[in-house]
């Protein structure tokens, strides 16, 4: 496995945002492992997420200038944190959020931030994706804006989990809307690195129970 992902899951057990144990995921399903970006609670911990992302991104786009979108509540400082760190690369792109109940007073509207116009390109930055409801979520949110395409969504794991159907939540996210989602590891990625201690043989058991399951097909 390549350095950087040893690197990455390090960070997220260290940071608490990855936990074992029993989980009700936003799709009902009930989880063994917990990916929750709301457990980042420093700067430096919030600072170092945006730069995995910030690679994530030029990797995949390059230096094209996109608007980042990050749902709330949790996409807000993944949002926020991956344009500073892109900032720094050298590539300035604006940001925006939504709110969970639309303003009525002041600005009002829905969203926090900037807010593309017709003919940019939104990327979506997410913590995680399970079932693809949270994605959905989004996409009718930012199908508000008229003119505007989401080019890509980012996420820190890919679960390899089933959506609707057989096939992975992932690629049923980008069948259905046409474009792709990328992650930083996947749940394989975990389970690889776990491995390398016998003291984590109880938690492997368990993702790989959980996947024989709810794990995607194809």
């Amino acid at each position: 496995m390549e350095s950087y992902k040893v690197e990455f899951i390090k960070f997220l057990e260290d940071a608490g945002v990855l936990k074992f144990g029993d989980f009700t995921a936003k799709s009902g399903r009930k989880i063994p492992y917990f990916i929750n970006a709301g457990d980042i609670k420093t700067g430096e911990q919030i600072a170092k997420l945006g730069e995995f992302y910030a690679k994530a991104y030029l990797e995949k786009i390059g230096n094209k200038r996109t608007v980042l979108y990050g749902p709330a509540y949790k996409g807000i400082s993944i949002a926020v944190s991956s344009s500073i760190a892109l900032s720094k690369q050298g590539l300035d792109v604006p940001f925006f959020f939504n709110r969970k109940e639309a303003k009525d007073h002041g600005e009002g509207g829905v969203f926090v931030g900037y807010v593309p116009k017709a003919g940019e390109e939104v990327v979506i930055v997410e913590d995680v994706i399970t079932a693809g409801t949270a994605i959905r979520e989004s996409m009718a949110i930012l199908g508000g804006l008229e003119g505007v395409k989401v080019a890509a969504t980012f996420v820190m794991v890919d679960r390899k989990e089933k959506g609707k159907g057989e096939k992975g939540a992932m690629q049923e996210v980008e069948e259905e809307f046409g474009f792709p989602v990328y992650s930083v590891v996947d749940v394989y990625d975990i389970i690889e690195y776990l491995e390398a201690d016998p003291k984590n043989k109880e938690n492997v058991d368990r993702i790989k129970n959980y996947l024989s399951v709810n794990g995607a097909k194809a």
